[in-house]
């Protein structure tokens, strides 16, 4: 090449190719032009070369400047996203130029658009890409699935997702799991499939979140499949799918082949030994979760806070006091680093093992708390009877400014039904109302549960017609709170609607039964017996003891009795039921036997099983008998007498006549007497005609309850049996003023599964003209046989023809003659009675059941009349 020099010493001469010989004096900058030092010579085409030059330069400085801008525009796009200032990358990204953008610069925007979940930014950030024409299959791609799954559009991930040819694993496992966080656990399984399909590799992860899709359907066999495939490529032995076939197991109650995955694990993680500890616990089995803590102690495996969370756990399940006071002192001592999580495992654990004071101190001392801490409490408080203490922590966690969960107001409702509260019941009901939490069908439940409990069955009800859904809780709480609130007829129609709706279960059939037992009526009773076999619920023994109680109070204690022997494993309720059985059917004698067998089992009795015991001996006269069983009560078992057990030793005291002795025996009481008490003496005055005394005690009776009409009918049954009819119209003004309106007596019979109910000296009947000849008949026929009518009984002060036709028109009198009439000759008449049968009326049902040779079953208010060739089992006693 020509070169000239120039005499100007400072004119650079340019040479795109510079010579060999002229490197030494040359540098090369990253351009490719070569800068060197002008020699003496100067060329001839210098113009020429000096526009060319400067051309050249143009072009160079642009060429720099362009590659300058791109590199600052994505290392400020990167330092934004460094910073997490969203908000100026977006902006810069979208305001760039196609050329400007590169891959690094993109992945750094959308990486920040997931790690704040910013959707919209997100998007924005996408249609720039789209609008581009940047490539998406490879590293873009997913970190655009990876984005939107952060951000919740699991539908737009899986459409980007689809578009894409990579064989990653690890996007298919983000798009197994994050199908299966929103229990689309079908949609992960097909894409697994399609995984294998393609060929593409899984990995531990993948089989975890397989795992947790199979387990959640209840997938066994495909679980199991799993199991096989993954030790087939190797995965036996590693931890992370040994912890997840451990859960997969557990969840579906596969408990041996979860301990069996733990046994052939050979390098047990602390998480290993974790899962396994919490998944006994979770299927109801605290001790082998303790065990295998101990088992892990023995080991020396370090214990983090979740080894410690999870036994506390175990203790609360399994009432493990001592443990979980090490446990907590173990804690504090090594600072693990507890968190509210462990105090609120901590509080639930001294709360559920009784130990309230303890529970009480931890969270007075905690700094934080959460919901989940206030409902601990109040639990607590509720278990141990304390349902006043924990209405008011209640109300305190609201001054606080916690709003409830769903398990706080069940717990605080639940309180509201243990004591009655029915106010507090309907606040919180209210309250559910206006934060729209009324909806929930747990609640819906519970909030029922509590109405029946407080007795208000109409808001129950109000509660159940509301529901959109109703499940079998919904159902068995209605007909249970029918049952218990003395509303037979109404649980009993409430039943049949639901065999309508859905099927019965024993829970159901265990609250029907007392319906069928309050109303006597065998038929119904019979009928559910029925589907009791053919569906197999006599093993639950709660529907076992509910029949056995039912056929009790239907007056057939031959047919409770052969069911009672046949319960494989009775409990102390089993006993209680055939104890009372014998003694409301008058059978004393065989009550204390079934009592001495119950110990002799051992079985302990409790309170309820003495009050039915000595309700045993009061209606069967065993004076001796009773003061036995009631100094054993206190003396050998410990247990305080309550008014029920007062009551009966003075209803025995009174029955044998023993009226002096029942007097001193209520006034030495060391709690006050109540009108029940004060009532069964009233009575025994009526049974030996002790007037004086009568009248003395009724003035304690209607101090205590002024307004139930039948201690005052009581009291006129007195006076007319001594004839004082002066007294008897005294009496009757005087429940006149008060406003009181005498129950009137009604008796029902139940013939073809249809009750037929009559009210005393009511002749509507279709058949009364028929039963009242029948009874003239009968009448007539005892006079003939030297019976003679009580006509005391009548409580009227008229001449003999109109006492007795009142007498005659008494409700059990017209019950006994319609069974007589139309029932199959030799066949039970069983009537019930709401009130206490009348002397008259138990002398013509005894001369009936001779005249007619069949048995009359009477239940009244008291006890069972077993009447059979004109002999009465009571033997008196009622």
């Amino acid at each position: 090449m020509l070169m000239l020099a120039t005499t100007s010493p400072h004119l650079l001469s340019v040479s795109p190719l510079p010579h060999k010989d002229n490197e030494t004096k040359s540098s090369r900058p990253s351009n490719g032009c070569c800068f060197s030092k002008p020699s003496s010579r100067t060329s001839l085409f210098s113009s020429n070369l000096d526009h060319s030059c400067a051309k050249f330069r143009i072009s160079a400085s642009v060429a720099i400047s362009t590659k300058s801008e791109v590199i600052d525009k994505n290392a400020k796009i990167s330092k934004y996203c460094e910073m997490g200032n969203l908000k100026n990358a977006v902006e810069l990204v979208c305001g760039s130029k196609k050329s400007e953008l590169d891959l690094e610069g993109y992945c750094s925007v959308l990486e920040l658009c997931a790690g704040l979940k910013s959707l919209q930014d997100g998007k924005r950030v996408h249609s720039v890409i789209c609008n581009n024409g940047a490539e998406v299959d490879g590293p873009l791609g997913a970190k655009l699935v990876f984005m939107f799954v952060k951000c919740g559009d699991l539908r737009e991930a899986r459409r980007v997702f689809d578009k894409l040819s990579n064989g990653k694993v690890f996007l298919w496992n983000l798009m197994i799991n994050e199908y299966a966080k929103v229990r689309n656990f079908r949609e992960g399984i097909h894409l697994f499939r399609k995984m294998q399909e393609l060929g593409i590799q899984s990995n531990s992860y993948t089989f975890s979140c397989i795992l947790k899709c199979f387990s959640s359907l209840g997938y066994v066999r495909e679980g199991e499949w799993v199991h096989g495939y993954l030790y087939k490529l190797g995965f036996g032995s590693d931890n992370t799918v040994g912890n997840s076939l451990m859960a997969f197991y557990f969840k579906n109650r596969r408990i041996e082949s979860a301990r069996k995955v733990f046994d052939e694990l050979s390098d047990r993680d602390v998480i290993s030994w974790n899962s396994m500890i919490s998944a006994y616990v979770s299927n109801g089995l605290a001790e082998k979760g303790v065990e295998i803590f101990r088992q892990m102690l023995s080991l020396r495996v370090d214990v983090d806070l979740a080894t410690v969370i999870n036994v506390l756990m175990a203790c609360s399940d399994g009432g493990n006091l001592s443990l979980g006071r090490a446990l907590h002192s173990y804690a504090i001592k090594t600072c693990l680093d507890m968190d509210i999580m462990f105090y609120n495992n901590v509080l639930d654990m001294y709360s559920k093992c009784g130990d309230l004071s303890s529970a009480t101190q931890v969270f007075g001392k905690m700094g934080q708390r959460s919901v989940v801490s206030w409902t601990s409490m109040i639990a607590g408080y509720v278990r141990e009877g304390l349902s006043d203490e924990a209405i008011e922590l209640f109300s305190e966690m609201e001054r606080n400014d916690v709003s409830p969960d769903v398990y706080t107001i069940t717990s605080i409702l639940h309180a509201c039904a243990c004591n009655g509260s029915l106010k507090k019941g309907r606040d919180i009901h209210k309250y559910l109302r206006e934060h729209g939490m009324d909806s929930s069908l747990f609640v819906c439940n519970t909030l029922m549960d509590m109405y029946a409990k407080c007795g208000s069955m109409e808001d129950a009800h109000s509660v159940f017609s509301s529901m959109p859904v109703k499940d079998i809780v919904s159902w068995n709480t209605m007909i249970g709170g029918y049952s218990k609130n003395c509303l037979p007829n109404e649980a009993l129609k409430l039943f049949s609607e639901m065999q309508q709706k859905s099927k019965p279960d024993g829970m159901t059939i265990a609250s029907v039964l007392p319906a069928c037992a309050s109303l006597a009526a065998l038929n119904r009773g019979q009928e559910i017996h029925g589907h009791i076999l053919r569906n197999g619920y006599f093993s639950d023994r709660y529907v076992a003891n509910a029949l056995v109680d039912m056929y009790v109070k239907c007056g057939v204690l031959v047919l409770a009795r052969l069911l009672f022997d046949i319960i494989p494993i009775k409990d102390l309720i089993s006993w209680t039921v055939i104890v009372a059985g014998y003694g409301m059917h008058g059978f004393g004698s065989e009550a204390i036997t079934a009592f001495n067998e119950m110990r002799k089992s051992g079985i302990k009795p409790d309170s309820i099983s003495f009050i039915s015991i000595l309700y045993a001996c009061s209606h069967s006269g065993l004076l001796d008998e009773a003061w036995r069983f009631f100094d054993s009560m206190r003396n050998d078992y410990s247990i305080v007498p309550k008014l029920e057990h007062y009551a009966c030793m003075v209803d025995l005291l009174a029955r044998t006549g023993n009226l002096t002795k029942a007097y001193k025996f209520i006034n030495k009481m060391p709690i006050e007497p109540d009108a029940t008490i004060w009532g069964s003496l009233l009575c025994g005055c009526r049974i030996h005609h002790d007037v004086k005394l009568a009248e003395k005690v009724a003035e304690r009776v209607f101090e205590l309850e002024p307004e139930n009409t039948g201690y005052y009918v009581l009291l006129a049954n007195i006076y007319a049996e001594a004839e004082k009819w002066e007294e008897v119209k005294k009496l009757r003004e005087r429940i006149g003023r008060q406003g009181l309106k005498k129950n009137p007596g009604c008796s029902w019979i139940e013939i073809k599964g249809k009750v037929q109910i009559f009210v005393a000296g009511n002749s509507s009947h279709p058949q009364a003209t028929k039963i009242e000849s029948l009874l003239k008949r009968l009448r007539l026929k005892m006079k003939e046989e030297g019976y003679s009518p009580k006509m005391q009984y009548a409580l009227i002060n008229a001449d003999e023809m109109e006492k007795e036709v009142a007498l005659c028109g008494h409700s059990e009198k017209l019950a006994i003659a319609f069974g007589i009439l139309n029932l199959p000759p030799g066949k039970t008449v069983r009537v019930t009675k709401n009130l206490r049968v009348c002397s008259d009326c138990h002398e013509m049902a005894k001369f009936i059941s001779k005249t007619s040779r069949r048995e009359i079953v009477l239940r009244d208010s008291n006890r069972f009349h077993h009447m059979k060739d004109g002999i009465c089992s009571c033997r008196g006693f009622w």
